[in-house]
C-alpha cells in the first residue's frame, strides 16, 4: 500500500502561509516549531547578540532546520519595537522565558495582543505561568519528579533509571504546544481572535501518566517502580539480554503471541504460565526466560523472530536503526546539508498525509543568517538595517 504522501494531489504544506515568532531555545520550543517548520509554516528563530541557542551544534542542526534565523537584541528598546512590529504580521508566537520576563520587557501577551488580536501567543515554562512553583527553575527531571513520573521509570529491583529521551520536555512540553498552538490557530482562522496558549512543562508530563494513576485508582496505591505490568512485573513484558550483551524486547502481553514465544524459545512448557498466579512463580518464569535468550546472541534470535508474529524484537542501537529497511521505506531518515557545508543524517517528520510530502527546504540557519532578509521584509530599508546593525540591536 502507497503511504499518504504519495497521493497525486498537489504537494501543498497544511501550513503554508503561517508565520510564527520563535523565541525559544534548547529543546522543548525548538522542537515544537521544528513540527510547525517541517509541516510547511515560515518560522522565524530570533536570537540575542550573545550565546543565542546554546544548544550543542548538533542538536541545533536538527532542531533548527526549514526556519529562517535573526538576531535582535530585546533589552534594547528599539528591539523590541521591532519584535512588535514583526508581530503585526505573525501568526503565532512563541516563547520559553521564566513566567513575566516578556511583560518586564513590553512584550507580554497583553502587548502584543494591541497590535495583532489573531496572534496565538504560545508560553512553555517548567512550571507554568501560575502557581506556586512557577517561578522555579527546574529541567526534565525535575519536572518528571514534581509530576511522580520519575517515579515509575525503573528496574525489577526497584532502582529509578535515567532516560536519554526527555520525557518532560517532549511528551510535556513540545507536544502540548503544538496542541495548543494547531488549536488555537485553527479557532483564530475562525474569529480573528488569538489566544495565549500557557504550557507547563510539568502539567503536560503529568497529564499522560495515565497507567500509573490507573494502578492508583485500582489498587489504592501508586506501583512501585519496577513493579508494575509495564516496568517488570510480568515476564511477558520485560527487557532481557543476550549471550552478546545485547537485549530482546519482550511485549507479548496476549496469550497467542506468549505462546508463540515460548515455542520459539523451546519452552512450550512456560506458555501455560503466561500471567504468572503468584510473584515466586512470575520470578521463576523470568529466569528460565532470561537463561534461554541469554544463550544464543543477538543475531540468533533476530534471524529466528524474523517472520515470527509474538511481538518479540531485538533492541536495535540509533545507528542500527538507520539500516533498518522499515525506517528507509518510511523515509524516516533524511541527508540535509547543513550551512558549514557538512552532510548530517536527521529524523524525518514523523507525520505523513495525503497532498504533502515532507522535505528539508533549508538547513539549520546560523545565526542571524537572515536579518536584513526578514527586516527588509518588514518594511525596513538597506540604511536604517544598517543602523540597528551599528547600534546592535540586531545582527
Amino acid at each position: 500500500m502507497s503511504s499518504p504522501s504519495a497521493s497525486p494531489t498537489p504537494n501543498r504544506p497544511p501550513l503554508q502561509g503561517v508565520r510564527v515568532l520563535d523565541l525559544t531555545r534548547l529543546l522543548p520550543g525548538p522542537m515544537c516549531t521544528l513540527h510547525l517548520a517541517d509541516l510547511g509554516a515560515d518560522v522565524i528563530k530570533i536570537e540575542d547578540l550573545g550565546a543565542g541557542d546554546y544548544a550543542s551544534p548538533a542538536v541545533r542542526e536538527m532542531l533548527n532546520r526549514n526556519k529562517r534565523g535573526m538576531r535582535l537584541d530585546l533589552k534594547q528598546a528599539e528591539g523590541v519595537q521591532l519584535l512588535l512590529q514583526l508581530c503585526e504580521t505573525a501568526d503565532v508566537l512563541v516563547e520559553g522565558f521564566r513566567p513575566g520576563v516578556m511583560a518586564r520587557l513590553g512584550l507580554g501577551y497583553d502587548a502584543v495582543r494591541e497590535r495583532n488580536p489573531r496572534l496565538v501567543y504560545c508560553s512553555i515554562s517548567g512550571y507554568g505561568q501560575t502557581g506556586p512553583l512557577s517561578q522555579k527553575a527546574g529541567h526534565d527531571l525535575n519536572y518528571c519528579g514534581y509530576a511522580g513520573v520519575a517515579d515509575q521509570v525503573g528496574t525489577p529491583t526497584g532502582e529509578l533509571a535515567l532516560s536519554n529521551l526527555p520525557m518532560g520536555d517532549l511528551l510535556g512540553g513540545t507536544m502540548p504546544a503544538v496542541m495548543g498552538i494547531l488549536a488555537a490557530l485553527f479557532d483564530a482562522q475562525r474569529t480573528g481572535q488569538g489566544r495565549h496558549v500557557d504550557v507547563a512543562i510539568a502539567d503536560g508530563v503529568l497529564a499522560h501518566a495515565v497507567i500509573p494513576l490507573a494502578g492508583l485508582h485500582s489498587r489504592g496505591r501508586v506501583p512501585a517502580p519496577g513493579g508494575d505490568k509495564l516496568t517488570g512485573a510480568l515476564p511477558c513484558y520485560g527487557l532481557y539480554p543476550t549471550q552478546d550483551g545485547r537485549y530482546l524486547a519482550v511485549g507479548a502481553f496476549e496469550h497467542k503471541f506468549w505462546d508463540t514465544f515460548c515455542a520459539l524459545l523451546g519452552r512450550p512448557d512456560l506458555a501455560e504460565h503466561h500471567i504468572p498466579k503468584t510473584r515466586e512463580l512470575s520470578d521463576w518464569v523470568r529466569r528460565e526466560v532470561a537463561q534461554a535468550v541469554q544463550a544464543h546472541p543477538l543475531a540468533h534470535w533476530a534471524q529466528l523472530l524474523d517472520g515470527a508474529d509474538c511481538c518479540v524484537t531485538p533492541v536495535l542501537k540509533l545507528d542500527e536503526a538507520q539500516q533498518l529497511p522499515h525506517f528507509q521505506d518510511r523515509g524516516m531518515w533524511v541527508q540535509v546539508q547543513t550551512a558549514q557545508g557538512e552532510t548530517m543524517t536527521q529524523m524525518a517528520m514523523p507525520v505523513q498525509m495525503s497532498g504533502y510530502t515532507f522535505a528539508v527546504q533549508r538547513p539549520a540557519p546560523l545565526q542571524g543568517q537572515h536579518t536584513r532578509e526578514v527586516l527588509t521584509a518588514a518594511g525596513l530599508d538597506a540604511a536604517a538595517i544598517d543602523v540597528l546593525c551599528q547600534r546592535k540591536v540586531v545582527g
